[in-house]
């Protein structure tokens, strides 16, 4: 089973990085697998620590994906790298071993210290349409466009549906970066 949540990495510069993404657990492990390149995965490698936080706020995962990463951080009980401020509950782990892999490595962690903030209400159609809609968007250099376009379409109509006003937010930010790779795909096309 894939956990969608937020992993916090800190440089070994000091510097806080915000990434949307799937966990896996297996046994007492946690596995944490970013593509290559990523700042998360040469973070965790120079400091071998990690926050993965959970939330119910879908604009944290959008806005990671679309430049609006200035969320607040609070800092944890057993790690350096911080948590999200305002998270249902947060995970701090340790990495224990890398299995090298070009695209995908795949990072196990060990859990140090977990912390529950406040109870998961549950998610609503359009916030789960949001999270479906953010990785189509962390794949557009990876899927065919007709493919995401066709996804989208199904997934607007759960958040015309039932959007709150942060599913709304969440959904135009992922809506204009699709737009704006479509602007930049046309703009490359054209290009001699």
């Amino acid at each position: 089973m894939i956990q969608e949540v937020i992993v916090t990495s800190l440089s070994a510069g000091g510097v806080a990085h915000l990434a949307p993404m799937g966990i896996q657990r297996e046994g007492d492990q946690l596995i944490i697998l970013p593509f290559r390149p990523s700042t998360t995965l040469d973070n965790i490698l120079a400091t071998r620590q990690a926050v993965i936080n959970r939330s119910d706020d879908v604009r944290v995962f959008a806005g990671c994906l679309t430049g609006h990463r200035h969320w607040p951080l609070a800092a944890a009980e057993q790690v350096r790298v911080p948590r999200l401020a305002d998270c249902l509950s947060h995970l701090e782990v340790e990495l224990t071993r890398v299995e090298e892999d070009a695209v995908r490595p795949k990072l196990c962690c060990r859990p140090l210290h977990e912390a529950n903030h406040r109870p998961f209400q549950g998610f609503n159609r359009a916030q789960s349409a949001v999270l479906e809609a953010a990785i189509l968007v962390s794949r557009l250099s990876m899927l065919p466009m007709s493919k995401i376009d066709a996804e989208l379409h199904y997934l607007r109509s759960a958040v015309d549906k039932t959007a709150g006003a942060r599913e709304k937010q969440a959904w135009q930010w992922l809506m204009a970066a699709v737009e704006q790779y479509k602007f930049n795909q046309a703009a490359e096309e054209q290009c001699p």
